[in-house]
């Protein structure tokens, strides 16, 4: 069931399916909710109601919006969540990552937990080494990202999709060209090359006052990082002692739910039942 939540600025568009424990997934830039198309499913048939948010700007959520900072992005989760009626589990990829530790920080009594997909959560400074040594071709996928950011352009972003999505997915031709046509609305372009601008700074602040546990998952092969573990090892590190674990999938990219989704829901479907109590009911409205 597709829902629209208003909020100031414009409404974001929720397609929430299943009853019980309710997860909320948000998908990075230039994406939309399907972007989480095999994990949905295999959630729903483990007991789980999830609701797959379109972020502000994407989708079938509106653009337009003054702002497009992971602090936004945030408080339009936990609207979100406050709608449906929680606790929630918020899974977060890339810059949704940011989001959901924003989130989590300013909604302790609902949300229980945070899933963070090859999160950019952390104020981030050029690895001169690693961009030189072009390890998981970081060199060429930084070069795509700054064509977007600096002139919106849609083949700087195609290609840098084609480097962070080593692992295709059986339908990635059909997913690509849905992507490209979405983009090349020049509305929808302006939130990708807004969000490229936006700083992880606001998340990366946050960290230490998050009170939940944290997943953190990179791929292996992600390009957006000299090395991405040791990313994940540093977004850990930021939390309070104990709260935080990171899984490593090697060979996957910036999209380890669309390019390897069993090993991510192996990952997953554990943590949610950790931090999910079994209490919580779906269809309840707060």
């Amino acid at each position: 069931m597709l829902e629209h939540i208003e909020r100031d600025g414009g409404t974001i568009a929720v397609d929430v399916t299943g009853t019980g424990p309710l997860v909320v997934l948000a998908h990075g830039m230039g994406d939309s909710r399907h972007s989480y198309r095999f994990l949905v499913p295999e959630l729903v048939a483990a007991g789980y109601r999830v609701a797959n948010v379109d972020i502000r700007g994407c989708g079938d959520s509106s653009t337009g919006w003054a702002g497009y900072s992971r602090t936004d992005i945030a408080g339009d989760l936990v609207a979100v969540v406050r709608h449906l009626g929680g606790p929630a589990v918020v899974v977060g990829q890339s810059i949704s990552g940011g989001a959901a530790t924003i989130a989590a920080a300013d909604a302790p009594e609902l949300i229980t937990g945070v899933v963070e997909l090859a999160p950019f959560t952390r104020a981030q400074s050029f690895d001169v080494a690693g961009f030189l040594r072009n390890r998981n071709h970081h060199r060429s996928g930084t070069i795509q990202l700054l064509r977007v950011m600096a002139a919106g352009s849609l083949p700087g972003w195609l290609a840098y999709l084609d480097l962070a999505v080593p692992t295709k997915p059986a339908d990635w031709a059909v997913e690509r060209r849905r992507i490209e046509t979405t983009l090349r609305q020049p509305e929808r372009m302006a939130v990708l090359r807004a969000m490229t601008k936006t700083t992880p700074a606001d998340a990366g602040a946050r960290l230490a006052d998050v009170r939940c546990p944290v997943l953190v998952v990179q791929g292996g092969a992600d390009p957006d990082w000299a090395d991405p573990a040791a990313e994940g090892r540093r977004v850990v590190g930021d939390l309070t002692t104990g709260l935080g674990e990171l899984a490593v999938i090697d060979g996957a990219g910036h999209y380890p739910h669309t390019e390897t989704p069993a090993q991510v829901l192996a990952l997953l479907l554990p943590f949610l039942g950790r931090t999910l109590t079994a209490t919580t009911t779906g269809g309840d409205r707060a």
